[in-house]
């Protein structure tokens, strides 16, 4: 994996592309939204690598699994946008969740992994509340941890100095805030006349 990000580090984004991210704590309604999103907006999205890779293994994900979550996370990414050349994506998570998680869940997170995620800062995020109900789906596995998993990503989000709307509600309700904050985050970024 030491090669990916070489390689990844060699090539450096050559299109200048707007990146949304949702981003949060397990079952926050991160991908539905990133759906919703993408299709409202007729841009492509991209999925969670973390549960790509968490699916594809017969095992529960471990520290030595993170540099594989990155490295996946980021040749989708590139080749989402190198093969497209889209003025716009979604993407359902990103870097930033990368190192929340690990150090979450491991204590800490590989320097390279912090590099990138810095490198790779989205122009908006869209933080998920944990206000929706939780339902476990076999990758999920800490319910009691979202609030504090909430406050960890605030923070981090914060430390990038990234542009961050906060999403709420249940059902539809989330989705109006979701869109009326992607509005007025565009609007507001709008090109003056």
């Amino acid at each position: 994996m030491v090669a990916l990000h070489r390689r990844a580090q060699a090539n450096p984004r050559a299109t200048v592309v707007i990146r949304i991210v949702v981003t949060g704590s397990e079952c926050t309604g991160k991908t539905t939204l990133a759906r919703q999103l993408a299709a409202w907006l007729k841009v492509p999205s991209l999925p969670e690598a973390s549960r790509l890779v968490a699916e594809s293994l017969a095992r529960p994900l471990t520290a030595d699994d993170v540099g594989t979550i990155a490295n996946r996370h980021m040749s989708l990414e590139d080749a989402l946008v190198h093969r497209n050349h889209p003025a716009l994506v979604v993407l359902d998570t990103d870097l930033v969740s990368t190192v929340v998680y690990s150090r979450h869940y491991y204590g800490h997170c590989e320097p390279w992994i912090v590099e990138e995620a810095a490198a790779r800062r989205a122009d908006l995020y869209l933080l998920a509340q944990p206000d929706v109900p939780w339902q476990p789906d076999g990758v999920r596995d800490r319910p009691a941890a979202r609030a504090e998993l909430h406050a960890d990503f605030s923070r981090y989000l914060r430390e990038l100095g990234a542009t961050v709307l906060e999403v709420d509600g249940l059902g539809p309700r989330r989705w109006q805030n979701a869109l009326a904050a992607v509005r007025g985050w565009r609007a507001a970024h709008a090109p003056q006349a």
